[in-house]
């Protein structure tokens, strides 16, 4: 054998091992037959209104749906048997405890020196005024952050009235920095003396319906009565205090606890042909306020996702590799509790929830996809926007965290996306008694059921790891 030989053999093995490094370091692909197969139930779900169908029956059979009450309980049967109708591998729940509140009657008016009634809502979990109610001087604090900083020698005795106002974003971005004042608000005011607090309406119609939504006591601070104004009633209520006179309200919110008592996770899978252990984890909140039927939020969530998995499985003549499930969370209006409970219950197999997306942003049109995965995997989210083209859809660089719900899974470590929805108007109706089928879009929802099905079955289907 002479050097030659030696030298081309080791240039031929180290060409050898370096094309395998580079083969096992190249992303795995998104298959063709995957593609083709995304696209076609694309383009099924754009002909279909079986997510409009569960929503019509979720909010006509059952209707409002406030965590922890009889309507929860009915939804969450409601919930069980529509899953075992439309075929699901497995049907079952997960308990959560939840604390039952009940909201029994709301009434408030200005008494001097401009008599009028106003249009109000107790906001959820607030405690009652005493019998008959409190009149008292109303304050104006025009902030959460205005509150912080306040005498209590100004709020002594008075009712709070804090008037931000919530900006209309496409996102929704107004919201997180005007909701502080529902649910942070009570607990300040009531540290400062305050008999009760009253808040705008944290949403961005004109209509005089308020907005309710949860308010949370910190353990430290007296629990007052906490309300929402309808956002003309807050207008009208700043135009008197202009008039630099003192204005009296007289404020009856009366509500009642029960005590901790037993709902559910309502959970179905379809499961996966190769690797049944490892779980796409996709939903919505069954729970709603009482105000409304809970159509938007989150009946079209719950109705998309179920669609979703349920066509993929009518659809196509093989499972997908992995394992579908379908969770529908209780009491997400009180404070994400199910999602708690659902984390809670599966932090030790967290390693298997290959990846996970929630549906709780009305039933506006998705118009981007965002994601949190690992560079090797982000490909895939790619290729998932390209499918998603035609409907309108674009690849978003912000870092998702998969929904309120998702999200608390999400901080385990679970990859999630984002399916990013116009919410233009969805806070016209947020938390209201507007919040009825009527102001869902059909077309709308068959544009949000494609994306869905493109989003599910890739990464169902798809072999690789998006950590």
């Amino acid at each position: 054998m002479n050097k030659s030989f030696f030298l081309k053999a080791a240039t031929s093995v180290a060409f050898f091992v370096s094309a395998s490094a580079m083969a096992q370091q190249a992303p795995l692909p998104v298959s063709e037959n995957t593609i083709k197969n995304a696209a076609m139930l694309r383009d099924k779900a754009l002909k279909s209104d079986s997510a409009y169908e569960i929503l019509e029956a979720l909010t006509t059979e059952v209707g409002p749906r406030l965590g922890g009450s009889d309507k929860e309980a009915e939804a969450i049967q409601w919930a069980i048997k529509r899953l075992n109708d439309l075929g699901f591998d497995k049907v079952y729940t997960e308990p959560v405890m939840v604390e039952k509140w009940q909201r029994i009657s709301e009434r408030a008016s200005i008494v001097s020196p401009y008599t009028q009634p106003l249009h109000i809502t107790a906001l959820g979990k607030s405690a009652a005024t005493p019998k008959g109610g409190v009149t008292a001087e109303i304050v104006h604090i025009p902030t959460y952050e205005a509150l912080l900083a306040a005498d209590p020698a100004k709020i002594e005795g008075k009712i709070v009235f804090i008037s931000n106002r919530m900006e209309r974003h496409k996102t929704g971005k107004g919201y997180g920095p005007a909701v502080q004042a529902r649910g942070k608000g009570a607990s300040e005011a009531a540290r400062k003396g305050a008999k009760a607090i009253i808040i705008r309406s944290i949403g961005t119609d004109s209509h005089r319906l308020p907005h309710t939504g949860g308010v949370n006591y910190e353990e430290d601070a007296p629990k007052i009565a906490a309300a929402a104004l309808s956002n003309p009633d807050a207008d009208q209520l700043e135009r008197m205090l202009k008039r630099s006179k003192p204005i009296t309200m007289h404020l009856d919110v009366q509500t009642k606890f029960h005590g901790e008592v037993e709902m559910a996770n309502v959970i179905g899978e379809i499961t996966g042909r190769e690797k049944p252990d490892e779980v796409v984890l996709i939903g919505g909140h069954l729970d709603s306020w009482d105000l409304g039927t809970g159509a938007i939020d989150d009946g079209a969530g719950v109705a998309l996702t179920v669609a979703a998995a349920n066509m993929i499985q009518d659809t196509l003549q093989m499972r997908p590799r992995k394992t579908i499930r379908v969770v529908l969370f209780s009491a997400e209006e009180l404070g994400i509790i199910g999602a708690k409970a659902y984390a809670k219950a599966h932090e030790a197999d967290i390693d298997k929830h290959v990846i996970g997306a929630e549906s709780d942003f009305g039933a506006g049109p998705i118009w981007a996809l965002a994601s949190k995965v690992s560079t090797d995997s982000a490909h895939v989210i790619d290729k998932m926007a390209q499918i998603m083209g035609p409907l309108g859809v674009v690849r978003s660089a912000r870092k998702a965290y998969g929904g309120p719900d998702i999200g608390e899974v999400g901080k385990l470590g679970m990859p999630a996306v984002d399916l990013m929805q116009d919410g233009t108007d969805y806070f016209d109706l947020h938390h209201t008694a507007d919040d009825t089928l009527d102001k869902v879009n059909p077309e709308h929802l068959r544009q949000n059921l494609a994306a869905w099905v493109v989003f599910t079955y890739i990464a169902a289907e798809w072999p690789g790891d998006f950590r």
